[in-house]
């Protein structure tokens, strides 16, 4: 079945429940003075669920994420969503650009005007990208998997489809952060014979066995890290429904989960809206809130944790490149990475954090411009 032609339409019933569930929200009350301490600060939730409520215009959002061009293709028995958007020149280099989780598709919005009509924004012609931007499976207005085993290795071997056999895309480059950084390195990986060549702004390595000091640094705040931030995870990858029924009926509840990782993950600060305006942050979450889909994107933690491929793999061998955000939490030092990829390019970048492509969409499009330059027939 050819693609089908897709445009974003919610429906005023659904904006009006939502509306109906944010005048009714019952809030918890705080310690005074707590802030973040505790995860969600409560009062900047209000206030933002309050222009949520008073504030926000879905319909004109709506209609600027409908300019390009979207698709669903059913691959491997789930429709996938995603914006297909040509180059300026014939035979630009196709470009899958990849996100994660609590992020969506919106995360590259910036980039696809720049990415696809350089000229426009004093680029050169030969640099322009056909530009494939899915929303993952069970995220967004993708389907949702009914049946176990959508982990990793699944999810790149549909993406692997949709480029190749939907699209026809047999030799094309991969970007991501976050799940989208581990599933382009699963497809340069595994289905290297299309993967020309894997730009991430998220990677994972281990230690060596022999610590240098900077490596017992290195492991200590990760370890830190861990400790203290990571209970999300440890939930979503245990038992995703128990918290996703409240994140479903309640979207203060759906923001107080997302938007306090959107604080402690960006190079904000401690400020989260001095890295995204109120806006970046509802329309992200109006992909979760509209579709329902908050507990199936949750899945991919439980599914990746219970396949065997998701993180282990041979060494990539594709060429591939790492732009580093100082304010990435799973930073990782070059040393830790180069045994399990084939390193042509390694960017420390000035500022920026996890959500690369909304935080520092221009110094990310610089550095995938570039690499892709040495991988481009």
């Amino acid at each position: 079945m050819p693609p089908r032609p897709y445009t974003i339409r919610v429906p005023q019933d659904v904006i009006d429940d939502l509306r109906s569930r944010l005048a009714r929200t019952r809030w918890p009350t705080a310690i005074p003075g707590s802030g973040w301490d505790y995860g969600a600060d409560v009062l900047a939730i209000k206030e933002l669920c309050d222009y949520w409520l008073d504030g926000y215009d879905w319909k004109r959002h709506e209609r600027t994420l409908n300019r390009f061009p979207q698709f669903i293709s059913r691959v491997d028995g789930v429709d996938i969503h995603y914006w297909h958007v040509k180059g300026e020149t014939a035979g630009s280099f196709p470009l899958l650009l990849m996100h994660g989780w609590p992020g969506s598709i919106l995360e590259f919005f910036a980039m696809i005007e720049p990415l696809t009509n350089p000229s426009k924004y004093g680029g050169k012609p030969e640099d322009s990208f056909d530009v494939v931007i899915p929303a993952l499976p069970g995220f967004g207005f993708s389907g949702k998997p009914s049946q176990r085993g959508w982990g990793v290795t699944r999810i790149a071997a549909a993406f692997d489809s949709l480029m190749a056999d939907e699209l026809g895309y047999n030799w094309y480059g991969v970007q991501g952060g976050d799940w989208g950084g581990i599933i382009a390195s699963k497809m340069a990986s595994a289905h290297s014979e299309h993967v020309a060549g894997a730009h991430l702004n998220f990677m994972l390595g281990n230690p060596p066995d022999e610590l240098t000091e900077q490596d017992r640094e290195w492991l200590a705040t990760r370890n830190a890290f861990q400790a203290q931030e990571t209970g999300y995870s440890a939930v979503q990858g245990t038992k995703p429904m128990s918290v996703t029924v409240a994140q479903s009926d309640s979207p203060a509840g759906l923001a107080a989960w997302v938007v306090e990782k959107f604080r402690a993950w960006s190079d904000c600060g401690g400020d989260v809206e001095s890295a995204f305006s109120r806006d970046v942050l509802l329309t992200n979450l109006m992909f979760y809130w509209v579709p329902n889909s908050i507990a199936s994107a949750a899945r991919i933690y439980h599914e990746s944790q219970r396949d065997p491929g998701a993180f282990r793999y041979p060494k990539v061998e594709t060429p591939t490149a790492f732009a580093v955000f100082p304010a990435e939490p799973w930073r990782t030092p070059r040393s830790w990475v180069e045994p399990r990829y084939n390193i042509q390019r390694w960017t420390e970048m000035p500022k920026g954090g996890h959500f690369a492509a909304l935080e520092q969409p221009e110094l990310l499009l610089k550095d995938v411009r570039e690499f892709f330059r040495t991988i481009r027939p």
